[in-house]
């Protein structure tokens, strides 16, 4: 879904600003090993990605949120409860 992978790279974008917003980013690199994400802003970053898009961070346990290891992840994750999002 577009629109999921759009709202993941924005907001990874603002949340790693200070880190290396710059360029393209890579959908299959570490976000913690490659681009520096802490467990603080992971929870920042997935949460403004669900309110962006409408899907509810309930539909996640902890587990779901430890394996999203690079945005292709979080992405592919998010489609899975896009469709049933209001």
């Amino acid at each position: 879904m577009p629109e999921v992978e759009k709202a993941v790279h924005d907001n990874f974008r603002k949340v790693i600003a200070a880190n290396n917003a710059q360029g393209e980013l890579d959908p299959d690199l570490d976000m913690v090993d490659d681009y520096g994400l802490t467990s603080l802003n992971k929870v920042l970053f997935l949460t403004a990605v669900c309110d962006d898009t409408g899907i509810s961070l309930a539909n996640f346990t902890e587990e779901n949120v430890a394996a999203m290891r690079t945005l292709r992840d979080v992405t592919a994750e998010l489609s899975r409860h896009a469709e049933s999002a209001v």
